[in-house]
């Protein structure tokens, strides 16, 4: 199978202002990652070629940050590397950049002096180790000395670092230098397969971030190089490596070294076998799929979905939200577990994570994040709990394995509701007419501004019923099942109660679609996209009729290219672009931005309601398919875009949700390949 490929010609590198935009990333499947810009230009503290996963798949700590490269020829010398400073860049080696292509991992070539050089990055899978592969051809008659100036530091990814704060003592071989820093603690080691390592230490300080200074955070950094590799280069091609890998223990660290081995025979074998398992993977898709045409960017989608599955020590999987700064979130997981595990056919990671959440499981809460630097569970969320027995749904869909989901998962799912009407933490309880109640900053809406809600929704969030009611058919589908008849007829009784009170009290008939929240205070009449789940979802509670008119009116008010927006134009909250400041982005979060993730809910509801041909909903994915695949993140989908035209992507440039929702939509609801026991179990 042929992997895809994104290329960018001189034509559009030479244009700083555009290429700098564009970012890539790639993933060693433990939570840890090596991403920068196409210009070799890091402009994020999350950007870095190590930034490993000590804890895996958290603790994520930037260790080496890049490599910088010289060529001299004769008494001339060129800078390869490129570096800000608040008041300037320095140096600009990006001006000698002829191309740049990623098919999986990103390329470098350079035209120096008569020298070509080509840089190929790549990280084995399950090791916090990069390695980078230097083929330069010299056309000049003399040899050249090409030297490559490694930048290290040892830092959480979401902090900076100044020189004074970093304690760390230095070895060196030949070939290879090893630095040990003490907080946090972790050793980083790198070294060539060719030529010499020369200590010189040197600082590197003030470099500028400038989308952190865009977004109002952190954004200068001190890193310290160690000294550099020299190499001889003869006329004519030269390859060689240089290999990092970093690790609190020292003697795990230059284990991790041996096995990538310290010949560029070696590196380039498992260089290929990363790309040949990227190949098997879609290739096994296409092959369960024959009907389904192949091309260059579902193949990158299907790649992208594979990023947000890591594994930890203990080779239990589990779902980053986004790259780079989001962690474990549970609300996050099983929105994006079918796109990512059912639709893909990774159903033994289903079922892990399944489990594993479960194991988390307090007070009938499913925890909404696992804190990356420690893995303490936090529950405050009313939703991750509801998506989660959604998620047991569309596994039980697409597998049929009740067994595992009566044995493993049965006893938890019937606490989680009796919490649910009993009564749990953050005010979540069933209330007398049969809708969920539920405090502040419960739902995927939760941004706040001076501990202030920007989006508070207390009391009963539409979506929040939607996914009640579909948890309450399910249990109910499950206790027939299972044979429990007094717990199935319990069960519809909750349902019909809470679809009744749902019909009653939620449709605003003045405008035709559903309230966002009632609470105590009124209507929110606010037109926001929360309503398209309550069509979405298999079992879902507004008439048919209904249902259309939702889908018209998100359809005529919130649709975008990419998603849909949070909030209608019209209202006097609404925000057009996710600019500056936390402050101002948090306002802007959920009051208009665009979410694509929502495209998935969208595209079903109007599958569901047959408001359009296969043909025009899939014409309807396909601008973020085709457009933005080349945008932002290279071969990935970002986390938001503005509301208004051109609709900028902005926030994370790669996230989970917004690979997962969309192509799940694409899939079952316009190729209408989809799960095999759903007739089965969605006894209507």
């Amino acid at each position: 199978m042929e992997l895809p490929i994104i290329r960018l010609a001189r034509e559009e590198l030479v244009n700083f202002d555009y290429a700098v935009q564009k970012e890539w990333l790639i993933t060693n499947g433990l939570g840890g990652y090596a991403a920068s810009t196409v210009l070799g230009l890091n402009t994020r503290k999350y950007h870095g070629l190590l930034v490993a996963s000590l804890h895996p798949p958290g603790d994520r700590t930037v260790c080496l940050a890049k490599l910088d490269e010289t060529i001299q020829v004769g008494n001339t010398v060129q800078q390869l590397g490129v570096n800000e400073f608040h008041d300037a860049i320095h140096p600009k080696g990006h001006l000698f950049l002829n191309q740049f292509s990623v098919s999986p991992f990103p390329e470098y070539n350079y035209v120096v002096h008569a020298v070509e050089v080509k840089k190929t990055i790549f990280m084995p899978k399950k090791k916090n180790a990069v390695a980078v592969i230097y083929q330069v051809l010299n056309n000049n008659n003399e040899a050249v000395t090409f030297r490559i100036f490694p930048l290290l530091t040892c830092r959480h990814f979401h902090s900076v670092r100044q020189r004074a704060s970093m304690s760390f003592s230095q070895q060196q071989e030949s070939n290879k230098v090893t630095v040990s820093f003490d907080a946090p603690k972790a050793t980083i080691s790198a070294q060539t397969t060719l030529g010499n390592f020369v200590e010189k230490p040197v600082w590197i300080e003030r470099l500028y971030y400038r989308e952190e200074a865009n977004r109002g955070e952190s954004h200068l950094d001190d890193c310290y190089q160690p000294g550099y590799f020299e190499l001889e280069l003869p006329h004519g091609l030269t390859e060689f490596a240089i290999i990092s890998a970093a690790s609190e223990n020292s003697q795990e660290c230059a284990t991790v070294l041996e096995t990538l081995g310290n010949s560029i025979s070696s590196v380039k074998a498992q260089s290929a076998s990363e790309i040949a398992w990227r190949a098997s993977l879609l290739a096994k898709f296409y092959d369960k799929h024959s009907n389904v045409v192949a091309s260059d960017w579902l193949n990158w989608l299907l790649l992208a979905a594979d990023t947000f599955v890591v594994k930890g020590s203990d080779s239990r999987p589990s779902v980053l939200a986004g790259y780079f700064w989001f962690e474990t979130w549970g609300r996050d997981t099983f929105v994006s577990l079918p796109g990512l595990l059912l639709v893909t056919g990774r159903f033994e990671d289903a079922r892990d994570i399944l489990l594993n959440f479960m194991a988390y499981s307090k007070r009938g809460l499913i925890p909404n994040c696992v804190e990356d630097r420690c893995g303490e569970a936090f529950y405050n969320t009313v939703d991750a709990t509801l998506w989660y027995v959604n998620a047991v749904l569309q596994f039980l869909k697409y597998t049929g394995d009740f067994n595992f989901v009566q044995k493993q998962l049965w006893e938890g799912l019937k606490r989680i509701v009796e919490y649910y009407e009993r009564g749990t933490d953050f005010g979540i309880h069933l209330d007398s007419d049969g809708l969920l109640a539920h405090g502040s900053r419960l739902t995927w809406m939760d941004a706040e501004v001076d501990g202030k809600a920007i989006t508070p929704r207390t009391g009963k969030a539409v979506e929040i019923q939607a996914l009640w009611y579909n948890a309450l058919m399910t249990m109910q589908q499950l206790s027939e099942k299972f044979e429990e008849k007094s717990l199935a007829e319990k069960y519809a009784e909750m349902a019909l109660a809470a679809r009744k009170s749902f019909n009653e009290k939620f449709w605003n008939s003045e405008g035709g679609f559903l309230f966002d929240v009632i609470n105590e205070s009124g209507c929110d009449a606010s037109l926001r996209p929360n309503q398209i789940i309550a069509v979405a979802l298999d079992f879902a509670m507004p008439e048919a009729e209904k249902c259309k008119r939702i889908v018209d009116v998100v359809r005529r008010e919130l649709l975008t290219p990419f998603g849909l927006r949070t909030l209608a134009r019209g209202d006097p909250k609404y925000k057009s672009m996710y600019v500056g400041d936390r402050r101002s982005r948090d306002q802007a979060y959920h009051n208009g931005t665009v979410w694509p993730w929502l495209l998935g809910p969208y595209v079903t509801s109007v599958h569901k309601t047959k408001s359009s041909s296969a043909q025009e909903l899939q014409n309807l994915l396909m601008p973020l398919f085709t457009q933005q695949l080349t945008q932002a993140g290279l071969g990935t989908l970002s986390e938001i875009f503005d509301g208004d035209p051109p609709h900028t992507p902005r926030g994370c440039i790669a996230q989970a949700w917004s690979v997962a929702e969309p192509l799940r939509a694409y899939l079952e609801d316009v190729l209408q390949i989809g799960p095999r026991y759903e007739k089965e179990l969605l006894q209507f």
